[in-house]
């Protein structure tokens, strides 16, 4: 057998690899510009008079930077008959939004705990179902969720719409802590029952101290959910109740005379800064949170 002859590989020279990080980057900013536009447009309509958006461009910068609009969004626009802004309704989505992250967190985190350390007998089958109830479309549980509320009589109130947000969102809270935990060794909890702790003295003492990462995700995932959410919002509120999407909705199709688009824009704005500000501040947690339990399981 005749040794096959040696092909010296081939290296890129400076030149090429500055070329190719060049277009590279050139390709990314494209990209990226392309991304925010919408953000630009947004911003720049809100902080411009409504003469200046009539005679002015799209895209050109303010001649002259006003607040008038965010003023108005927040506590004088019209969603239909009242025009008190969206301040009530973004307190609204709050109450909302932080008890129901809370919860749902807290109770995902008990059943993730239990489905990946104890292994009790049905373990899976109640794991595959949360996990098939992740799958199921919000028209689907419309109807069922309206007579259940009903039955309970919460229908309309926030305390309904949280009841809502914590059962569509256990499944999603269970899958993340389940995934995360079976990566932790089962010799902690083997460990713990020998020196006679109990599921809830394992779970505060060893297990939730290490659950950080995986709560970041948790949380910053409901919040996301619960705070975009409309079609809940519109189906199980009433006055009084409705969340800021809602409203947002409401003076987006409110019209008064003139359509103040700095004012829609204002609004959307302000509805959408409590998410934007959740990923600036913890974004980086959530991708190192997702793929701390991606090890094992």
């Amino acid at each position: 057998m005749t040794d096959m002859p040696y092909a010296p590989t081939r290296t890129q020279s400076p030149t090429t690899k500055l070329v190719l990080r060049f277009i590279l980057y050139i390709l990314l900013g494209v990209f990226a510009l392309f991304y925010l536009m919408p953000l630009f447009v947004m911003i720049t309509t809100s902080l411009k008079s409504l003469d200046e958006i009539r005679t002015g461009d799209l895209v050109s910068l303010p001649r002259e930077v006003t607040f008038d609009a965010w003023r108005t969004a927040w506590s004088g626009a019209c969603t239909g008959i009242q025009c008190e802004g969206v301040r009530p309704y973004f307190l609204n989505s709050l109450l909302i939004a932080i008890p129901a992250v809370l919860i749902s967190t807290i109770i995902g985190a008990l059943n993730g705990y239990a489905v990946a350390q104890w292994k009790f007998k049905g373990a899976n089958i109640f794991f595959a179902l949360l996990l098939f109830g992740c799958f199921i479309p919000f028209q689907v549980v419309l109807l069922p969720m309206a007579i259940v509320l009903g039955k309970l009589g919460i229908s309309g109130t926030i305390p309904g719409l949280i009841f809502v947000h914590v059962i569509y969102g256990l499944g999603f809270t269970t899958l993340f802590f389940r995934n995360y935990y079976v990566s932790i060794p089962s010799e902690l909890t083997k460990a713990a029952k020998v020196d006679g702790a109990g599921f809830f003295r394992i779970f505060w003492s060893i297990f939730l101290p290490l659950s950080l990462p995986i709560i970041v995700v948790s949380v910053i995932w409901q919040f996301t959910q619960i705070w975009n959410d409309f079609l809940f919002g519109v189906s199980f509120s009433q006055a009084g109740t409705q969340p800021v999407t809602v409203a947002l909705n409401n003076i987006v199709n409110s019209t008064t005379g003139v359509k103040e688009y700095n004012v829609d824009m204002a609004a959307a704005i302000i509805a959408a800064l409590p998410t934007l500000l959740v990923y600036v501040v913890a974004g980086k947690y959530f991708i190192r949170g997702l793929t701390a339990g991606s090890v094992k399981g």
